[in-house]
């Protein structure tokens, strides 16, 4: 076992002295600068289009009504998400934090007001 663990600790120091002595800058001292590119195609795939920003709200919404339904899970994905491939974890995780959200202020309106039964506070 001390072997093991001496080992290990041989090779971390090793593999991050190696990785701080190494460069690319060819050794001239000056820092190389990154190319910059700039094309049309990467700034339209960047900024989603008003159908993709709607259908991506769309996806959020269904997520928020199967969430507010107590029918959420993963084997039943909304299929207005299909208009967004890919992204429909993303979504999901969206429409569970507005629900939270949603949730907390709820809380939080009871909690300040004294007449409030619907919580359990204590």
């Amino acid at each position: 076992m001390r072997t093991r663990t001496t080992t290990v600790g041989v090779l971390a120091v090793l593999t991050l002295t190696l990785t701080a002595c190494s460069s690319s800058d060819g050794g001239d001292g000056k820092p190389e600068t990154p190319a910059t590119t700039t094309s049309s195609s990467a700034t339209a795939s960047a900024t989603p289009t008003p159908d993709q920003a709607a259908a991506r709200q769309a996806c959020i919404d269904a997520w928020l009504d199967l969430l507010e339904t107590g029918n959420a899970d993963a084997s039943n994905e909304p299929a207005v998400c299909e208009q967004v491939p890919g992204q429909s974890a993303a979504m999901y995780a969206e429409a569970l934090k507005k629900r939270n959200d949603a949730n907390r202020e709820r809380m939080d309106e009871c909690l300040e007001d004294p007449s409030c039964t619907e919580l359990p506070t204590s």
